[in-house]
């Protein structure tokens, strides 16, 4: 099994806290393993006693009766038997209607507990709960494998392009990394995506036109890295005989990222120093999901490299934006503690000029020194100027970018 340091070292300093640790991820990303990975370190290295250890799966049947919450209260103060501390985790707690109630009770009437959570929609993000839980938790976002994960678990060259490409096809969700036969693996990441549109969508959030919601996705994929243009996904829908009002789509495309199947990402205005809500951009969270819902040959190119860095981007902790400039757009904008960093994505540069400009071109209006990449396969450096040229799998592979 992988040991997810890069997620236990955020995590650690948290487990004795009285602030509510909150786990969110898009489903089978490896909440519940990490989770796990936090009990077993406070069995072996804390020596925590197993009844001062309280862990609820709610997709167990047997925890079904928990899913009311006042049954799930009464339960877990059953468990406190005396005043040591107690660690409490609640996996997939959005599961419970009212689950809000039940830990505000248990925080404020119980001194000797510790509480993590875990959760698959974006009702478990930090801007819905900061109300209910009056901002007495912090939030840790968790997601698919990155590449250097990836290659960790199989144990395969990570510098083998066969290696890249399947990983850039069929994503990191951890569980498809046991299967080898593609079918197999397109089983497995069609059986996640049910799950995630039948619980996270239609369920909770009265999605009626299921095929039109599929639709939608599809369109967004196919389309990632795009500027988002509501105008030209109504075209592409009457053109396919479906009806749809703009209302109803933002709202379809908000189930998408409430269900973290996307992630929107915001233009940056250079210049302004101003962060715009038009024309911004969507991402899928898993690649493996992504490729299940296009039919787009050349998903395998640009568009995937640029979702690849995107995702890493986050998962290192950085704030990520498109830039735009006087003249023209930065692919990505990371900023981190202050630091800021611009990024261009390509292909391929050696042997094509016209690419090398475009790309290293990008930056000339842009007049600050903070450092500026062109990110791209090319195994030969092709820095100029000031800027750094790296490979992709060099800068996957390397964290301290």
């Amino acid at each position: 099994m992988l040991l997810r340091e890069k997620y236990l070292s955020k995590i650690r300093g948290f487990y004795d806290s009285d602030l509510i640790k909150i786990l969110v991820g898009i489903r089978r990303c490896g909440k519940s393993v990490i989770l796990n990975q936090i009990i077993d370190e406070l069995k072996k290295k804390r020596k925590v006693a197993e009844d001062h250890i309280i862990f609820i799966n709610f997709e167990f049947i047997e925890f079904e009766e928990l899913l009311n919450y006042k049954k799930l209260n009464q339960y877990i103060k059953d468990k406190i038997k005396d005043n040591k501390i107690y660690y409490l985790f609640l996996d997939e707690i959005q599961l419970v209607d009212n689950f809000e109630r039940v830990v505000n009770s248990l925080r404020a009437s119980l001194k000797n507990i510790s509480i993590f959570l875990t959760g698959s929609n974006s009702k478990m993000l930090s801007d819905e709960l900061s109300t209910v839980l009056s901002g007495r938790y912090v939030l840790f976002n968790i997601n698919p494998l990155s590449y250097k994960e990836y290659i960790e678990l199989t144990n395969k060259d990570g510098y083998d392009l066969d290696t890249f490409w399947d990983y850039a096809k069929w994503g990191g969700l951890p569980n498809r990394c046991e299967f080898n036969k593609e079918t197999d693996i397109k089983n497995y990441l069609h059986s996640v995506y049910d799950s995630i549109i039948l619980r996270d969508v239609v369920k909770r959030l009265n999605v009626k036109d299921v095929s039109l919601f599929d639709m939608i996705l599809q369109y967004l994929i196919e389309t990632t890295g795009r500027e988002f243009s509501s105008e030209n996904i109504i075209k592409y829908l009457n053109n396919e005989n479906k009806k749809i009002s703009n209302e109803t789509l933002y709202n379809y495309i908000e189930a998408l990222c409430k269900a973290l199947i996307l992630k929107k990402v915001y233009r940056y205005d250079i210049v302004g120093k101003g962060v715009l809500k038009t024309l911004n951009k969507y991402y899928a969270t898993d690649l493996g999901i992504a490729q299940i819902k296009n039919n787009n040959s050349e998903f395998k190119s640009y568009i995937v490299l640029e979702n690849i860095i995107y995702n890493e981007l986050i998962s290192r902790d950085y704030e990520v934006y498109i830039g735009k400039t006087k003249k023209g757009e930065i692919d990505f904008i990371a900023k981190k503690e202050g630091d800021i960093k611009y990024i261009q994505v390509s292909y391929e540069l050696k042997g094509n000029e016209n690419a090398l400009e475009r790309e290293f071109g990008a930056f000339k209006n842009i007049d600050d020194n903070y450092p500026k990449y062109v990110i791209s396969l090319d195994k030969i450096n092709l820095s100029q100027n000031g800027i750094i040229h790296l490979n992709l799998i060099d800068f996957l592979l390397n964290e301290e970018f």
